[in-house]
């Protein structure tokens, strides 16, 4: 049997939580501050248990600051965004940037259970995305046996600068057909 790495890392493990949360009632100038002193970019809204909407940094700049809308009059409610668009905490992060991505938004509410646990961003996405990376270009060398020599690829020689479909990696260097038969001469010539 095979055995693969892991290479997912999870909604739960990039998450924000528990969700700073507000009320519909709560004023924009009130949010704001809110946000300002936890240091988040959105506050969930709720009804007791149940979620009505979500208030990002978003909704205040386009819908009271360009508006021109005195903060201290304008409840969440008239600003939030609803429904709150969600993803379960055990799925993948690229799954969560697939979402946010058709949705058009930079937040989603994460659930576990049926109930909001957290938020994940882009940004939270973006953060571990270097971590992404590394891991899959580790899992490549090891799936490949760490080998690359030989392996041959198209673009530009790094000897003669010319296009070759035929491109072979050489002690850390691309070299085209010719290249290569140049320096297992030696570079010398007869």
């Amino acid at each position: 049997m095979e055995r693969s790495l892991a290479t997912k890392v999870m909604v739960r493990e990039v998450m924000n939580g528990p969700p700073v949360s507000g009320k519909e009632t709560d004023t924009a100038a009130e949010l704001a501050d809110k946000m300002e002193k936890l240091k988040v970019g959105s506050v969930v809204i709720m009804d007791g248990e149940e979620v009505k909407g979500i208030v990002t940094e978003g909704d205040l700049v386009s819908k009271v600051v360009a508006r021109n809308r005195l903060p201290s009059s304008v409840m969440a409610r008239d600003v939030m965004s609803s429904p709150l668009a969600t993803v379960e905490s055990d799925k993948d992060v690229t799954t969560a940037a697939r979402l946010m991505r058709k949705l058009g938004i930079k937040r989603l509410g994460v659930t576990y259970r049926g109930r909001i646990v957290g938020i994940i961003s882009m940004s939270d996405i973006v953060a571990v995305t270097p971590e992404l990376i590394d891991v899959l270009s580790e899992k490549a060398r090891i799936l490949t046996g760490g080998r690359r020599e030989g392996k041959q690829v198209s673009g530009y020689c790094d000897a003669c600068g010319e296009w070759s479909d035929n491109l072979a990696e050489v002690d850390g260097r691309f070299l085209c057909e010719e290249c290569r038969g140049e320096a297992g001469k030696g570079g010398q010539e007869g």
